[in-house]
């Protein structure tokens, strides 16, 4: 299996470890590595500054972007923790 790497567009902050993570709304939790973990974390902040308010073009697209990265790269994921 090869190394997990974020994405060229990936903007936000490369994590060493991951660990696991709960839907803040089910509950349910999932163990991320460290490039989901950042990614989650990414799209988490895009989605609550969307929540606050101050959403953008960008903010948006970057949203889009990391959700669509999640059901490409981890699709149990991205079904317990983002959809």
């Amino acid at each position: 299996m090869s190394k997990q790497t974020p994405p060229k567009w990936f903007t936000g902050e490369l994590y060493e470890e991951g660990a696991t993570v709960q839907n803040r709304f089910s509950g349910e939790e999932y163990e991320l590595n460290n490039v989901e973990l950042s990614m989650y974390d990414f799209v988490m902040g895009a989605s609550i500054m969307i929540e606050m308010g101050m959403s953008n073009p960008s903010i948006i697209k970057d949203l889009r972007k990391g959700l669509d990265w999640f059901k490409e790269n981890n699709s149990k994921a991205y079904l317990t923790l983002l959809d």
